[in-house]
């Protein structure tokens, strides 16, 4: 269902689906008692200037009937938000697809306390290409490469690939060999969140000696809640693991062992590839949700945590060309090349 309000500030309009029936005589009533304790008078004050309205941009009024419209659009009132000091950076534009290289702590999409602040809307205020649309998301704390649709005529087009699985990524990411400040080195995340269990560094050392691994386990997530879960049973999520380089990293862990991984997910849950490495005892450094969930704190931008979405490929549905886009950044923490030992190398 279109919106009969336009973006504004990068912005779609909230659309609301109102009750048939119920105790209160009018919309405005409904509003009132749903969202009242946040600004009532400003909720009144969006009727009489016009700023509510329903199917086909009919204006509201504080003595609409509740009953007359299933629908409602109006623009939130956006929070004052503390700018995040990167930029996602354009790989490739065209008239179908936007292709973006985006940082660590930008969402990919507004919500929350993030509406300016995120990639979408920045990139159509910035374009202003106001039909922008992600196709796939990557989690705020995650870098790399996102795919937009420019023209609605063929967004589906690119869906469909999504929905099909013919899009192959690509991950990076560093773990930990050796404890250090702040790391979950060798602990292992086991079903229903448990972490008891902690590899040595002999053990991690023959486990990346023995891939490239196909990990496999089941796992969910429950609405509302912040971590997905391990559980026993038939597997649900597959992910290919291989080491690409051994070194020492010359990020906040300078001087750190650390491993480059990559990573190939064959599925898609909700934070799989952390899951995954975490479930070997190979966390991700600076992972605040796994092995085990970190206390809350404010954004730490010289710590981010160490996983990018390096390479999207796929076949182009319309030309069926054969595309191919990968990241520009590196992780922080990535082992120095000079030292590192790298994949094909035999591991001492």
């Amino acid at each position: 269902m279109q919106s009969p309000l336009p973006v504004r500030n990068g912005v779609n309009a909230t659309r609301l689906r109102l009750p048939r029936t119920g105790s209160w005589a009018t919309v405005a009533e409904y509003l009132l008692e749903r969202f009242g304790h946040v600004d009532p008078e400003g909720i009144l004050r969006r009727f009489d200037d016009q700023q509510i309205v329903g199917l086909g941009g009919v204006p509201l009024t504080r003595q609409t009937p509740l009953g007359e419209h299933e629908f409602i659009w109006y623009y939130r009132s956006l929070p004052v938000e503390t700018p995040i000091p990167f930029e996602a950076r354009i790989l490739h534009q065209d008239e179908h697809l936007l292709v973006v290289d985006k940082p660590h702590f930008l969402p990919t999409t507004p919500g929350g306390r993030f509406i300016q602040e995120s990639a979408l809307v920045r990139l159509r205020n910035q374009t202003g290409i106001d039909d922008l649309v992600p196709m796939h998301r990557l989690d705020r704390a995650t870098a790399g490469v996102i795919l937009f649709a420019v023209n609605p005529q063929t967004r589906g087009d690119y869906q469909m690939l999504f929905e099909r699985r013919e899009i192959a990524k690509r991950y990076k990411a560093v773990v930990a060999l050796q404890p250090g400040e702040g790391l979950e080195t060798g602990r292992v995340l086991q079903p229903n969140g448990e972490h008891s269990q902690v590899k040595s560094q002999s053990e991690l050392r023959e486990l990346l000696a023995g891939m490239p691994l196909a990990f496999e386990n089941r796992m969910t997530k429950v609405k509302g809640q912040l971590r997905s879960v391990v559980e026993d049973g038939q597997p649900n999520a597959q992910t290919l693991i291989n080491v690409e380089a051994i070194g020492t990293s010359s990020g906040f862990h300078a001087g750190l062992e650390v491993a480059l991984m990559d990573l190939e997910p064959r599925s898609g849950k909700t934070h799989q590839l952390r899951v995954h490495l975490a479930s070997l005892g190979l966390g991700i450094i600076n992972d605040a949700f796994y092995p085990r969930l970190w206390d809350l704190a404010p954004d730490d931008y010289q710590r981010p945590l160490q996983l990018l979405a390096h390479t999207i490929s796929f076949t182009d549905p319309l030309t069926g060309i054969e595309r191919s886009f990968s990241s520009e950044q590196q992780l922080l923490e990535s082992p120095q090349l000079s030292s590192a030992l790298l994949n094909g190398a035999e591991l001492p």
